[in-house]
């Protein structure tokens, strides 16, 4: 009997399900000589109002979740992902250009999201203060989630990308929708399994494929994103201008990461001011009691 392999179906993962995109399109994804791995879904802006719609049901859930547990939930991540590291090294690789380049990125994304899960229950040591007042008050500060945020993925790198930013944005209790990479996004899809099947409450992190050009604007204006980081555009200059633009429109935070921190496999790539560009510091006075 001959053996038939069986094509792997990616999908758009939203509110813990895995969803195509009501539009009914997708578009092929090419490896560098331009063969077809796989067809992706080329989600909609309905997709991503129904992403949004999922990430703000969840996010006062998991912002309420006791530190220590999140660090624990998101650590469970890093478990899953080591146990399908084959799979994620063969997704990546087409990017990475060589076997090798392609397990060093899978381990590093690996590494990367298990530095980040360790710092739920450390941020708040880190970015919170008691302050100084002049009378018989406590004054504390203290670091909230902003609540939604949207996440646009690179290209390079872009299963290490996408945990580079992604991990720091939901570990102090946001939710996101991200955007993954445009021309490599099966192994971002294949996270989101890692995130099914994990502890992670659905619509904590909701993964479309696509054309930014046709998604990153919507989400950037969507008056339910409290945040966005714009790192995936940030070397178009017209794409990114008008989605500042758009997202000036609603007041929200738009972040960026810097160069050093978009050299994705060096250290310098990870740090905890990409955990606290995504938070709110909230103060709040107490009278000292005699």
């Amino acid at each position: 009997m001959t053996r038939v392999a069986v094509v792997k179906t990616y999908k758009l993962y939203i509110g813990g399900a895995f969803a195509r995109s009501e539009s009914g399109r997708s578009y092929p994804v090419r490896d560098a000589k331009g063969a077809v791995l796989a067809r992706a879904v080329l989600g909609s802006r309905k997709d991503v109002r129904d992403a949004v719609r999922a990430a703000r049901a969840a996010q006062p859930g998991w912002a309420a979740t006791t530190a220590y547990n999140r660090g624990q939930v998101l650590y469970r991540v890093a478990e899953i992902m080591e146990g399908r590291r084959d799979q994620f090294a063969a997704e990546v690789r087409a990017g990475a250009g060589s076997a090798r380049r392609a397990r060093d990125e899978v381990s590093a994304a690996i590494d990367r999201w298990v530095y980040y899960a360790g710092w739920a229950d450390k941020i708040a040591q880190l970015a919170g203060t008691v302050n100084p007042v002049a009378g018989p008050f406590f004054a504390f500060t203290v670091p909230e989630p902003t609540g939604v945020v949207g996440v646009v993925c690179p290209d390079e790198a872009p299963l290490l990308a996408l945990v580079s930013r992604v991990a720091p944005a939901v570990v102090s209790g946001n939710a996101a929708v991200v955007l993954v990479s445009e021309r490599w996004p099966l192994a971002a899809i294949t996270l989101g399994e890692a995130l099914a099947t994990s502890d992670v409450p659905g619509g904590v992190v909701n993964l479309i494929s696509g054309r930014r050009a046709e998604l990153v604007v919507w989400l950037a204006g969507h008056h339910d994103v409290d945040a966005v980081d714009l790192t995936g555009c940030a070397d178009e200059p017209a794409l990114r201008a008008e989605s500042e633009r758009a997202a000036a429109a609603g007041v929200k935070r738009v972040v960026v990461a810097t160069p050093t921190a978009r050299a994705w496999a060096t250290p310098g790539a990870q740090g905890a001011e990409a955990v606290t560009d995504l938070v709110e510091m909230k103060s709040v006075w107490h009278p000292i009691g005699t």
